[in-house]
């Protein structure tokens, strides 16, 4: 296993440093996805590659394109830098870096699994966002026929490269905050198997959330009809599935 953290950002250049630290405490190497920054925090960005260049490298994207279309270009680079396993945490310093080697321990044991973290929350989340949540939550097991995925839209996992990015060059994935959940869900279509990691998650240490209320939750809204529609026609095979546990 040869894994390194992929980590999408959008002008957190105050708190991603913190979080690159955490993560190379860890043993990660970090590629970093500028997804369109201002360039005060492309510069933040450019200074942790050249004081780790060995550890610490930065894609940019040309304009932003979203958490989803920066996560892709990410965990493409990942695998063209010939890593296995890509570790997705947020730049923002919400996730907890201390819980890096549960993730990784449960990615070696069993390296064709990913490896999503099931959120437990403070006082800081937002509680219009937490009662949100439990809506995709329902979504997410009507679509997967199961109850596999305890939460698909937490940003803390572990994937396996191969079959990620295969499915992720062959398939039309969301690139904005609906792609969590929507490749969670293909990937459990084509078989992967899901496990569920709880982990720590606050909101957020620099203040800004890229989260749109209007624009992401209507996104999100037809990610759910396209994939209820996909689910009816991977009925049987999903029902079999259950049928030969």
């Amino acid at each position: 296993m040869k894994v390194c953290a992929v980590i999408p950002v959008y002008n957190h250049g105050e708190a991603v440093g913190a979080v690159v630290k955490a993560v190379r405490e860890h043993g990660l190497p970090c590629v970093l996805v500028d997804d369109g920054s201002e360039p005060g925090c492309a510069a933040v960005l450019d200074g942790l590659a050249r004081e780790d260049s060995e550890h610490v490298a930065v894609v940019r994207l040309p304009q932003n394109e979203g958490k989803g279309g920066a996560m892709m270009a990410g965990l493409r680079s990942a695998l063209e830098r010939g890593y296995s396993h890509a570790l997705q945490i947020d730049a923002d310093g919400q996730h907890n870096a201390n819980d890096i080697p549960r993730f990784l321990a449960l990615a070696k044991a069993q390296p064709d699994t990913l490896v999503c973290g099931t959120p437990v929350y403070d006082e800081s989340v937002p509680k219009g966002r937490l009662y949100g949540r439990y809506a995709t939550h329902i979504w997410v097991w009507i679509n997967t026929l199961s109850f596999a995925i305890r939460d698909s839209m937490c940003g803390f996992r572990v994937y396996p490269l191969k079959p990620t990015v295969a499915l992720i060059d062959s398939v039309k994935i969301g690139k904005r905050m609906d792609f969590d959940v929507e490749v969670l869900v293909r990937l459990f279509w084509r078989g992967m198997h899901i496990l569920n990691q709880p982990t720590q998650v606050r909101y957020p240490t620099d203040g800004i959330s890229h989260f749109d209320v209007l624009w992401d939750n209507v996104r999100i809204s037809g990610m759910h009809a396209r994939l209820f529609f996909g689910m009816l026609g991977r009925l049987p095979v999903l029902l079999w599935r259950k049928v030969a546990k």
